[in-house]
C-alpha cells in the first residue's frame, strides 16, 4: 500500500519559517518525481515545487527564493522548507507522487 504522510504544518507569524515533511512508503521513492501542491479555501490547487529523482528542482514563481524542496532518499522523505512566509502562504499543503498518489495534506496558517 502506498502512503504519503505529511507533517510539519501549523500556525506561524508572517516572516517566519516552517518545514514540511512527507514520508512515503509503498513506492520506489528514488524512482519518482515528488511534488508539493497547496490549496487555499476557494482557490484551485497549485503546484508549488517539484523535485526529480535526480534532484533537479522547480518552483512556482510565487515561492521562488523563499521555499526549498529537497529529498532524503534514505528516509523516503521529501521536505519543503518554507522561509519568509506571508499570509498568502496560508493553505493546505499536499505531497504528491507525480502522476499517481496524494497525501492527506497538512494545514499551514500564516498570521499577520
Amino acid at each position: 500500500q502506498v502512503q504519503l504522510v505529511e507533517s510539519g504544518g501549523g500556525l506561524v507569524q508572517a516572516g517566519g519559517s516552517l518545514r514540511l515533511s512527507c514520508a512515503a512508503s509503498g513506492i520506489i521513492f528514488r524512482s519518482n518525481v515528488m511534488e508539493w501542491y497547496r490549496q487555499a479555501p476557494g482557490r484551485q490547487r497549485e503546484l508549488v515545487a517539484t523535485i526529480t529523482s535526480a534532484g533537479s528542482t522547480n518552483y512556482a514563481d510565487s515561492v521562488k527564493g523563499r521555499f526549498t524542496i529537497y529529498r532524503g532518499n534514505a528516509k523516503n522523505t521529501v521536505y519543503l522548507q518554507m522561509d519568509s512566509l506571508s499570509p498568502e502562504g496560508t493553505a493546505v499543503y499536499y505531497c504528491h507522487v507525480k502522476f499517481s498518489y496524494w497525501g492527506q495534506g497538512t494545514q499551514v496558517t500564516v498570521s499577520s
